[in-house]
């Protein structure tokens, strides 16, 4: 692939560092032809960079580059330009899949007549394998040690083929498990701000960029580097060399002021951004930070508040290069000639933000001062549910009917068997300090850390119907706890390290003892987490705990101290010293100078320089797994219950058919509002009682075994039969059930959704889902759409689309509707017994109208219309190929047979 196509804005300069000369695409240059772009935002200016490197005058073109430089001075624009990241994240419960998809490809080319070794990445992929550790053992010195242990045990068939794909791929590089979290790991040491990269001779600098398959990869936009989370189907064609067409998006602006009072955290800070953002409104569209309050922001707060981006619903949360990126990126070990590069870059290109630096022009802007952010929460069920630490207890309280707690039961405690103590609704039993949100940031850690110190010296232990877990986002983490002192009392409260993994946000939180478990099911008790995390959605912690809890690191432990959710910890106190003395929140809580003080004592350039000195080569059991390198092509195992050759290229040909039309279609399912990537495709444990529980058993897999969805992604027979099983979806075509339940029409049997749609396609009869509004919110989960796929789903029609999802349906072929007119399921009447046509697929155009014919079961019909939502002529040819992946395959198969 040339780095330069036409060239004909004439903008390639150079740039010298240290003597070493670096060809670049100039911004300033460009203005000259395009017009005046001082004022646009920075990172608009990265997808014009991206536009002039790749100009060709034909996938890239002058008009794309007016079209950004256009979008001033409205602040908005309708043109469609198209994006080539710099490079690629994964992590591996969404890079198992994509591999599995790759290697399924060279089967497909081979088909088609093409050459396997065509299917290769043609920008750098990194996978990081950090979602599969579990939190098994915990509370014990062993635990991280056990934990590993079970790791490769559970996980040995898809390491060994993660293994296998990184000798058999080009441009494929493995982060072995046990060093962290794939968006700590980029932060600290993959991305580099500014990438570099050989051709024709000449060495070009260019803005480092990153899509990634998790849809947190947003936290990389707190090191100035524009990335964001897209569907593994999505990042496959990405890296397949696709150019991915997008609406030049609206940028809303966040002017920040002030300084952070003492007693508040980078979290208090975040989930105060995340609810300002949410009812602002930013789906879509990219925010970007800015004023006076980032002089005193460090790098580890920008990073949190943009790894919260899904949550505020913003396609990234972006922080322009400054004095603070370049003080990172020394702390973090980067080489000092690649941060002197990034300096010069950034200024070179009017990219590097300073005091002097004029404020952007944006779409629309909000201001918060940040001396106003006060100690918070969010649960207990969406991340932008802020609720302030002092109104926790009595928010639970009125929150507490609508999760399940009976009238007058609120107070009600039961013993616990074999236990001296007693369980009730409101108990925290899950203390999780995990995530890449805060892991990421030594500032809570270290906080969390002297919390710990404070009341281990004060007598004070976590309540015995308490788990807790730390969960260190990197190796570097330990490191700097251990140098500050403050391992052993985090030790000595049940907060040893579990593993350097996701966990407890994902899901992977691990068994909860059985008398609690039996306790809570018993009695029906709304048991609590309160976890470091991002994700506390629905039946996504742990199936047996109903009401989830973000919060900072140090009041994870303050909570794990307490016990209880319906203890205002600001006042109550949290125990009872070893005096005998009544111990308060505020006896505990350390000041901004303590933790200041040991950041810059126990952080440093050296700890970052060991822990990623051999950072690809893992841990023995790693090293010792054997693969056979010699093949082009996956050896399948017919018997792997992990690892399965999926069905998406079978009968495939060279040219693709006629799009078929949907008539007659039975409706799968009929949802509510936020029905989130969990609910349609959850990663957590597999029940027993289920489709994918019976087929696991069937084939001869213990229970203690199933491991869990996010695990199994590699085998679409476990995840087909997971889509819409999460246990608290609510299917309104089954009143008065939860879980993963439909009616099959028209005899109304209840049965399992897959069992349905496995009947419906022995029937010859398509389906559709009908859902509310921000259908799809939540991880960036190919699955949710892979799966809809596999069922027979031809169309999902809604009132609102998140992004990654909607991009995910069409990448697999579903078509994404949306109603019109102020239309809803409930206006139009819809009970779920109707059939269904949708009329205009044969002319299919980017955003049309298409007719929804509703046959209802008295024999009479209604007519309306719906938006298409598929958004692109890109996104158009993909659907009519059945999918992106298609499309690609079948340009690779037809330039070898032209070849």
């Amino acid at each position: 692939m040339r780095m330069i196509g036409q060239d004909s804005l004439k903008t390639s300069q150079t740039l010298t560092v240290d003597g070493k000369e670096y060809r670049y695409f100039s911004l300033p240059e460009a203005a000259k032809t395009i017009g005046d772009i001082s004022r646009l935002p920075v990172s608009l200016k990265v997808l014009l960079e991206n536009i002039l490197r790749f100009e060709d005058g034909r996938s890239y073109t002058v008009d794309d580059a007016k079209a950004v430089a256009g979008w001033l001075p409205a602040g908005h624009s309708d043109k469609e330009v198209p994006f080539r990241p710099a490079r690629i994240l994964m992590q591996d419960f969404t890079g198992v899949p994509g591999v599995v998809d790759l290697a399924a490809m060279r089967d497909g080319i081979i088909r088609l007549g093409g050459d396997p070794r065509r299917v290769n990445p043609l920008v750098p992929v990194d996978l990081v394998i950090d979602h599969s550790v579990m939190v098994d053992v915990s509370g014990t010195a062993d635990a991280l040690e056990k934990n590993v242990e079970i790791e490769f045990e559970r996980n040995g068939e898809r390491y060994t083929f993660l293994r296998w794909g990184q000798t058999a791929f080009d441009n494929f590089r493995v982060v072995p498990p046990g060093t962290g979290i794939c968006h700590q790991v980029n932060l600290e040491y993959l991305a580099q701000v500014v990438w570099t990269a050989q051709d024709g001779g000449d060495t070009y600098a260019y803005p480092d960029s990153c899509y990634g398959t998790d849809s947190h990869t947003t936290m990389v936009n707190g090191l100035g580097v524009l990335g964001w989370g897209v569907g593994g189907i999505e990042a496959e064609a990405a890296m397949l060399g696709q150019p991915i067409a997008m609406l030049i998006p609206d940028v809303i602006g966040f002017r920040l002021t002030g300084k952070l009072r003492e007693g508040v955290t980078a979290t208090d800070l975040v989930l105060t951004v995340t609810q300002m953002l949410r009812k602002k409104g930013v789906v879509g569209k990219f925010v970007e930070f800015f004023g006076s309050g980032l002089d005193d922001l460090p790098l580890a707060d920008r990073a949190t508040i943009a790894n919260m981006a899904p949550e505020y619903g913003a396609t990234c949360g972006f922080f322009p290069v400054d004095k603070a990126t370049i003080e990172y990126l020394r702390l973090s070990g980067r080489d000092e000639h690649r941060i002197r590069l990034v300096e010069a870059y950034a200024k070179a290109q009017n990219m590097f933000r300073d005091a002097n630096t004029p404020d952007p022009v944006f779409t629309d802007t909000l201001e918060l001062d940040l001396s106003t952010v006060q100690p918070s929460l969010a649960g207990p069920k969406r991340p932008q549910d802020k609720v302030l630490l002092a109104e926790a207890a009595p928010a639970f309280k009125e929150a507490s009917k609508s999760l399940g707690v009976a009238d007058g039961t609120l107070g009600n405690r039961v013993p616990v068997a074999g236990a001296n103590y007693d369980l009730g609704n409101g108990d925290v039993v899950i203390a999780a300090i995990t995530s890449c949100t805060n892991t990421s940031n030594p500032y809570v850690l270290v906080a969390a850390g002297l919390v710990a110190k404070k009341a281990n010296e004060k007598g004070l232990k976590p309540k015995p119907w308490v788990k807790t877990s730390l969960a260190p986002g990197s190796q570097v983490v330990p490191e700097y706890l251990d140098k500050a002192g403050l391992t052993p009392h985090l030790d000595a409260l049940g907060f040893q390290t579990v593993g350097f993994g996701c966990t407890t946000c994902i899901g992977n939180s691990g068994p909860l003892p059985d008398p609690i478990v039996d306790a809570i099911e018993d009695n029906k008790l709304v048991a609590v987490s309160v976890l470091s995390g991002n994700r506390n959605f629905e039946g996504r912690v742990h199936p047996n705990v109903r009401a989830n809890y973000l919060a900072s690191p140090p009041l994870v432990v303050a909570y794990a101290l307490a016990g209880s959710i319906l203890i205002d910890i600001t006042k109550e106190p949290l125990g009872t010293g070893k005096d005998g003395q009544p111990v308060y929140l505020k006896d505990i809580w350390p000041t901004q100078a303590e933790v200041n003080a040991l950041v810059g004592e126990a952080v440093t350039r050296p700890l970052f320089l060991a822990r990623y000195a051999d950072v690809f080569k893992g841990p023995q059991p790693w090293q010792d797994i054997s693969v056979d390198a010699d093949t082009d092509t996956y050896r399948w195992n017919s018997g792997s219950t992990y690892v399965q050759n999926p069905p998406y290229f079978e009968g495939m040909t060279l040219e693709p058919k006629p799009v078929e039309p949907i008539t007659g279609a039975r409706i799968l399912a009929k949802l509510g509002d936020s029905i989130t990537t969990d609910h349609i495709s959850p990663a957590g444990s597999i029940k027993k009682a289920s489709p994918a529980g019976e087929y696991l058993l069937e084939h001869q897999v213990r229970q203690n075994d199933f491991n869990s969805y996010g695990a199994r992604r590699g085998n679409h027979e476990v995840m087909m039969r997971g889509t819409f099983a999460n246990i608290r979806i609510k299917n309104e075509l089954a009143p008065g059930t939860e879980g993963g339940v439909t009616r099959h029409l028209p005899d109304g049997a209840v049965m399992p959704i897959y069992d349905a749609a496995m009947k419906y396609k022995a029937e010859g009869v398509p389906l559709v889902v009908i859902g509310g509004k921000e259908y799809g919110t939540g991880s960036s989960r190919d699955w949710a759409a892979k799966g809809t796929f596999l069922l027979g789903v031809r169309a999902v029609i809604t009132e609102s689309f998140e992004r990654i999802h909607r991009s995910n349906l069409v990448g697999m072929g579903v078509l994404p509707l949306t109603f019109m007119n102020g239309e809803t399921r409930e206006t139009l009447g819809l009970t779920g017994e109707e059939t269904i046509d949708i009329e205009g697929l044969e002319n299919l155009s980017p955003r049309m109208t298409l007719t929804l014919v509703i046959h209802r079961p008295d024999g009479t019909t209604h007519r309306t219309d719906v938006l298409c939502r598929v958004d692109t002529a890109d996104e158009v040819e993909y659907y009519r190929n059945g999918g992106i992946l298609h499309y690609v395959l079948r340009g690779m198969a037809s330039e070898k047979a032209a070849a």
